[in-house]
């Protein structure tokens, strides 16, 4: 907050809080015009309807000294607390702070109730009833904004049940990829190709696919592709893990596999990121939810089968 808002806060909050204590002083000590009434009650002079008289009944002390508590509790709040601009307070307390201390405890607590079993493998984690069950309860609650409550992805984010991995799919690069998150950057080749040979470039992408294309533009579109695209994704399509280059021969896009699709990738490039989860989960829920991940790839596989 830059120094103006800082004091225009300050002097907002505080002269709101005299300007209360000014009504309060002010209106204790007025006192309003009275008369006496035939049943001596004392009265403002007001009759309503004949008969009906307002009387001159002021607000009892301890309803005015309840108004004086709660500026003073202000008071007292805005010098513990933030509330003053920029002013920490004299505790030092942020919502971020109670937040980290909070998720603090609650990884203890889980790390001493789960840490055996976290402490195993990989592997076995996959195969474990009680792993998993922990594991799809921390990915719906993280991971399936991006990947869908069915970890199958959507478009731009890849499916995860499916066993093709852009970084690797055995469970360390898959922890990897949890615990310290993953971006690629596919740069576009708008200035380098024209519209025909874009075009081209993906027919033959599509081609290393396994799809039925025109023979004639593939094999036009190759000489760019070894020109351009085989330094990441290798000469023959296979990709590199190493860089996140997806294979290219599994016929899986992440962006679409349509020829306009693959035209857009080849113009534009492509940027996706996997933010990092392990100071969000910490180690013991990302290795869980790796488990879990695995687990989905291994029945995937077992289905195909």
């Amino acid at each position: 907050m830059s120094a103006f808002w800082h004091w225009f806060v300050v002097i907002i909050t505080l002269g709101f809080i005299a300007a209360m204590v000014w009504l309060f002083i002010a209106t204790g000590r007025a006192r309003v015009p009275s008369e006496t009434n035939e049943e001596g009650n004392e009265t403002t002079g007001h009759v309503w309807d004949e008969d009906l008289t307002e009387l001159n009944n002021p607000m009892p002390r301890w309803w005015l000294w309840l108004f004086y508590g709660t500026v003073i509790w202000s008071l007292i709040y805005l010098a513990l607390y933030p509330g003053l601009g920029n002013f920490a307070g004299i505790t030092g307390w942020t919502s971020e702070g109670q937040y980290i201390e909070e998720m603090e405890q609650a990884t203890a607590e889980f790390d001493a109730r789960f840490g055996e079993l976290v402490g195993r493998p990989l592997e076995e984690l996959a195969h474990n009833p009680e792993a998993l069950r922990l594991g799809r309860n921390i990915f719906a609650h993280n991971c399936s904004t991006c990947h869908g409550s069915d970890a199958r992805g959507a478009r731009g984010y890849p499916n995860l049940t499916n066993n093709h991995w852009s970084w690797g799919g055995r469970p360390e690069q898959v922890l990897t990829s949890i615990y310290e998150g993953r971006e690629g950057i596919m740069p576009g080749f708008g200035d380098a190709l024209n519209d025909q040979e874009v075009t081209r470039t993906a027919v033959f992408v599509q081609q290393l696919a396994g799809m039925q294309v025109d023979q004639t533009m593939a094999a036009a579109g190759r000489r760019h592709y070894d020109m351009l695209c085989a330094a990441c994704h290798g000469p023959d399509g296979e990709g590199n893990p190493d860089l996140g280059s997806p294979d290219l021969t599994a016929g899986v896009f992440s962006y679409g596999s349509s020829i306009d699709a693959i035209r857009e990738t080849i113009r534009n490039g492509r940027h996706g990121v996997m933010p990092a989860q392990r100071d969000l989960l910490g180690e013991a829920r990302s290795r869980l939810v790796a488990a879990y991940v695995l687990s989905l790839n291994e029945t995937n596989s077992d289905a195909d089968d």
